[in-house]
């Protein structure tokens, strides 16, 4: 038996993911096969492709998360056939053959089962950004008085951030940024009450500072951030888009302001328990989400080209 997968070969750009026919894989002990029905994409999935996760072989089917059905399972008690699960991190995509297939197989301690009538493009734009966002909005702590600000707004955990917070306190004041005025400008319509330019890792806003910030853009602007931190404010770094992993000529006690708190969010620690907690929010707060753009799996050059070019907001999903 065979299913269309989107294989990488050699590490390159958006056309050296290749559409072929391979064979789905075989059921192991331990594992389970889910046949896939939607998956967002990511930019750690675009640094792969490159050549820019060493540890990443190729050839490799791409992809850290998936939604889908068991369609056969090594753990038909927790895992039985047709049930509906979410998977991510955990190695998928990376020591393993990941989410760009009609079939992916996976250790069943990392799928998830979900209780939801979500549309399959909707579902699929939650497992990764929503539960990075969820962890971050737990680490900021955020109160109903809080001043926030989303470095990098327009990203998928940005949106994703920002409508878990306004459903919970709509009347919070939130900022985000983004790379060009044309973009910052746009920021507003969807959600924010302020768009801040990021001029090159510099923030245009003098005068303001807030009290909780969530760092999409990571080591590249954490230092830049903190310039605008309030006295006893919290800033959370998830994420790497600025292409920087690690903070250079970072002195902890004059780069933080004082009384000032430096925490982070790793969505590589999933547990079932913090999963349900997220789902129970969503649904708790009638939270919408919706992906920005959906592709098939045909058009997956066109969907990480479309990714890696920042010109749109929010979560891009595959639908094989």
């Amino acid at each position: 038996m065979y299913m269309k997968a989107a294989v990488i070969y050699e590490a390159g750009g958006p056309q050296q993911l290749k559409i072929r026919q391979v064979p789905v894989p075989s059921v192991k002990e331990g594992w389970s096969l889910i046949k896939i029905k939607g998956f967002g994409l990511n930019h750690s999935e675009i640094f792969t492709r490159k050549g820019l996760s060493p540890t990443v072989s190729f050839p490799r089917i791409l992809g850290i998360e998936c939604t889908g059905t068991i369609a056969e399972s090594t753990d038909p008690f927790r895992l039985p056939t047709g049930t509906k699960v979410i998977s991510f991190m955990g190695e998928m995509g990376r020591a393993f053959d990941g989410s760009y297939a009609e079939y992916t197989l996976l250790p069943n301690q990392q799928i998830y089962p979900v209780s939801s009538n979500l549309p399959w493009p909707d579902l699929a734009a939650i497992p990764e950004s929503c539960y990075t966002a969820f962890g971050a909005l737990k680490s900021l702590r955020i109160q109903a008085d809080s001043s926030i600000l989303v470095r990098g707004g327009t990203s998928g955990v940005g949106l994703a951030f920002l409508k878990l917070i306004k459903a919970k306190f709509p009347h919070i004041h939130i900022s985000g940024t983004s790379r060009t005025k044309e973009k910052a400008s746009l920021l507003t319509s969807l959600g924010y009450d302020t768009g801040l330019v990021d001029d090159d890792g510099r923030l245009s806003a003098k005068g303001q500072s807030f009290d909780r910030i969530l760092e999409l853009i990571g080591p590249r602007t954490i230092k830049d951030s903190f310039r605008y931190m309030s006295d006893g404010g919290i800033l959370c770094s998830v994420g790497q888009l600025g292409n920087q992993w690690y903070l250079e000529n970072f002195d902890p006690i004059t780069d933080i302001p004082s009384g000032a708190y430096l925490s982070s969010f790793y969505s590589g620690n999933v547990n079932a328990g913090k999963i349900q907690e997220m789902f129970d929010y969503i649904k708790q707060y009638n939270i919408i989400i919706h992906p920005e753009r959906v592709f098939s799996l045909d058009d997956i050059q066109e969907a990480h080209s479309y990714l890696e070019s920042r010109t749109g907001f929010g979560k891009v999903v595959v639908i094989p």
